[in-house]
């Protein structure tokens, strides 16, 4: 951690030593979520968590200020662009703290471990390489019911690729066609599905497999992929 964190309350820096949790109050966390990471969206919406609640363990960045500083990269180059062509996307996980993502891995809970999340879901800390990156899990509301009739993620990955070129990854998942998308200083482009037709894809290989309409209202008329035999 760096030697002087900010109290996001009165703006004055504070000493980092001594447990985490006694240096944050309700308004100095408040405040925190107040934090505006671009056009659209706020530190506060990135902050909710299922296992936070459960298990009693606040979802609280040790770096606010990268949190914050990888979380805007996120929301200004990826999720905006999402959100201007498609509307209104809901965030399923967004940042998670160290100690909040060790549980969901030991438990379970849809958590990879720490090493493989460090700056993927958890914000604030840099991955091996000392790289910086933010994920979040989202699902696009208006695209989900085109999902349900036809079972195609190929349409909103190939409109990804074609149109945010900042993107780092993206991991497609079942239910409502969630998927993670991340930026990450060392771009590998990645793409894992998890919905058929699953597995590993490459960029210039996904855009061939099928022919999409890549205007998102033409996508309720046209079938991309063909039924699961």
């Amino acid at each position: 951690m760096r030697e002087m964190a900010w109290d996001y309350l009165d703006l004055k820096p504070v000493a980092t030593g001594g447990d985490l949790k006694r240096r944050w109050t309700v308004r100095s966390l408040e405040e925190f979520g107040r934090t505006r990471l671009s056009e659209s969206f706020f530190m506060r919406d990135f902050l909710h968590s299922e296992i936070s609640q459960i298990e009693g363990i606040p979802n609280i960045p040790e770096d606010p200020d990268l949190a914050i500083e990888n979380g805007s990269i996120l929301c200004r180059l990826i999720l905006e662009p999402l959100q201007y062509e498609f509307g209104r996307i809901s965030i399923r996980s967004g940042y998670r703290s160290a100690e909040l993502n060790s549980i969901g891995s030991l438990k379970g809970l849809s958590c990879a471990r720490n090493e493989k999340n460090y700056s993927k879901h958890i914000w604030d800390k840099t991955d091996s390489s000392g790289r910086k990156g933010a994920t979040a899990c989202i699902v696009v509301p208006s695209y989900v019911p085109h999902y349900e009739k036809t079972g195609d993620w190929l349409s909103i990955a190939q409109w990804i690729i074609r149109n945010i070129p900042e993107y780092s990854s993206l991991t497609f998942f079942p239910k409502l066609c969630a998927f993670n998308i991340g930026w990450h200083e060392a771009r590998n482009s990645s793409i894992q599905s998890h919905i058929y037709p699953k597995g590993f894809f490459q960029p210039r290989l996904l855009l061939n497999t099928v022919s999409a309409n890549l205007r998102f209202k033409g996508l309720d008329k046209q079938a991309t992929i063909k039924e699961k035999p």
